[in-house]
């Protein structure tokens, strides 16, 4: 499945280490603006009920984080703090359609928050909580062709590439792990080793690549001097959970206790943002020590396809020498698909070349399972549980014009529309040395 290009290393440091695609690297830029990037949510809609003790709103917004749009929505609605609930995130940069839900009478006026637009407001029996949508339908302009490279052409001989093998590999994407600072699994890391302080300093003192002035300039005083009073005097307005931790900080708070001023679902995607981490350098091994993604062996597991095209993680399904005749033939009819682990404390060590690659990615990461035990965050506690390891290729459209192409899929909840898009421009990518 890899082809002859290496990804650049920004990618392969999160795990994303191969390309099931040959085609050549494109100039292509995605979310040049936000309106580039559309994103609406295939949902499964509460259903509404006259009187019901839940509010569900549908909305759309353009450059707002997930966290916090609900933060704001909370405000303007008079609600407390971490109220809100929804059924998946979205890009920060993106026009991105979707549902949240709050325990509430629906408001006598819509909240007016600039970039967003509450479409929709009902009452309902039911609220929301993840994973309680079906997908998301993508529609995204790639801009910053260069005429010369001929990427209509090159972009759709990679989907037909995709089409001919079937499947894609179904990688975490990169906003995982912090579209601006790619950062949340190594504070996941800190928080699961048990190290709270590190991972609070990390939070707030890491830089991106590249940053704005007055945070890196604030990022770097507190790295240096430490003084909670001065840093809460420069850190940016933007910087609202930085800020929070802060202003706990300031009171003598201590790192755990500074930490829980961020929601339970924020601080959740620290410790996810660490097993997704881990899985894509489960996926990434696994190819580079030859191995198929779709071709199950003993010691491997198996995910059933339900009739939604979902993957529910309960009852996997143990690969061993007895089953693998009923186990392949039932991959290769598309009612199961191979899966690989997101590991927490209760993941066992599979037997034979499946156990060796955990080992391997424990080692990589120097986590020990039994640190999502969690004990300082019992809430955050993560058993662990299965994941696809590929993901059924979707029809995609592809539309293209002068200065640059549309293309359009959808894709299930979990997946990322940036893990399809890596495989159609390859930004960065390199010739994989020769003998690699």
């Amino acid at each position: 499945m890899p082809s002859r290009w290496r990804p650049p290393d920004s990618e392969r440091a999160i795990g994303l280490g191969f390309y099931a695609t040959t085609t050549p690297p494109l100039t292509g830029t995605i979310k040049a603006d936000a309106d580039d990037f559309r994103v609406d949510e295939i949902s499964s809609y509460p259903v509404p009920a006259d009187g019901g003790p839940f509010t569900v709103l549908r909305v759309r917004s353009r450059n707002w984080e997930q966290h916090e749009l609900a933060a704001q929505l909370e405000a303007r609605l008079g609600l407390p703090p971490h109220a809100m609930s929804w059924a998946g995130t979205k890009d920060r940069r993106a026009v991105a359609e979707r549902l949240l839900s709050y325990r509430g009478a629906p408001p006598s006026t819509m909240p007016e928050i600039p970039g967003v637009e509450v479409l929709e407001a009902y009452a309902a029996r039911d609220g929301l909580s993840l994973g309680h949508h079906y997908g998301n339908s993508f529609l995204i302009r790639v801009t910053g062709l260069a005429a010369a490279e001929d990427a209509p052409a090159k972009i759709r001989t990679a989907v037909g590439e995709l089409h001919q093998v079937g499947v894609v590999p179904n990688f975490f994407g990169p906003q995982r792990f912090g579209e601006v600072r790619p950062v949340t699994h190594l504070v996941g890391q800190a928080l699961v080793a048990g190290d709270t302080a590190g991972a609070v300093e990390l939070y707030l003192t890491a830089l991106p690549e590249f940053s704005d002035p007055a945070g890196r300039a604030a990022r770097l005083a507190f790295a240096e001097t430490h003084n909670v009073t001065r840093a809460l005097s420069e850190f940016p307005r933007a910087y609202r959970f930085e800020r929070q931790i802060l202003e706990r900080l300031a009171r003598g708070a201590s790192p755990a206790s500074a930490l829980r001023a961020l929601s339970r679902e924020l601080r959740l995607l620290f410790v996810h943002a660490l097993q997704s981490w881990m899985f894509n350098l489960w996926l990434t091994d696994r190819v580079a020590t030859g191995r198929s993604l779709t071709v199950p062996e003993p010691g491997d597991t198996l995910l059933r396809v339900a009739r939604d095209g979902t993957t529910p993680s309960r009852d996997p399904v143990a690969v061993a020498v007895g089953n693998l005749p009923e186990c392949e033939e039932t991959v290769r009819k598309g009612r199961a698909r191979l899966a690989g682990p997101l590991i927490g404390y209760s993941t066992a060590r599979p037997p034979g070349r499946t156990g060796e690659l955990v080992e391997r990615v424990l080692a990589q990461t120097g986590v020990n399972p039994d640190g999502f035990r969690m004990p300082t965050f019992p809430e955050l506690a993560s058993a662990g549980a299965w994941r696809p390891a590929t993901l059924a290729t979707p029809p995609i459209s592809v539309r293209d014009s002068a200065d640059s192409v549309v293309v359009g899929f959808a894709l299930p909840k979990g997946s990322y529309a940036t893990v399809v898009l890596r495989e159609l421009l390859k930004p960065g990518a390199i010739p994989e040395p020769v003998g690699a």
